[in-house]
């Protein structure tokens, strides 16, 4: 096994590295998606080196760090996207109201309804 790491192999990840970065500012997921196989295959070759100490990769480390931190904030947007789809659904099928006791009315609204227009 190899004692000091390929700078090809680390050149390559963090090439990957800050394309996966701009994907994911620039919410691309279907190229995060497509990315992912050869992140991993660099990533397993890196952890396959036996490399004690290394600047170069103390600096993919902190790279891997700042996309895993965008990566989160990605699915919490997406995750709120989600939850706020769900109530938008949820207010379409149900009227609600607090009547003077403070208890809450929900009137189930009807789909299909139509306004008739007389003249």
């Amino acid at each position: 096994m190899a004692t000091n790491p390929d700078p090809d192999l680390i050149r390559s990840l963090e090439e990957v590295l800050d394309l996966e970065r701009t994907a994911l500012v620039d919410g691309d997921l279907e190229r995060l998606n497509l990315m992912a196989p050869e992140k991993e295959k660099l990533i397993v070759a890196i952890n396959e080196l036996q490399v004690i100490d290394s600047a170069q990769l103390i600096h993919l480390q902190k790279k891997v760090e700042r996309n895993q931190t965008l990566l989160n904030s990605a699915a919490e947007g997406i995750r709120s996207v989600a939850t706020r789809m769900a109530e938008l659904r949820r207010v379409r099928q149900e009227f609600s109201t607090y009547g003077a006791d403070g208890q809450r009315n929900g009137f189930i609204v009807r789909r299909n309804a139509k306004l008739e227009k007389r003249a």
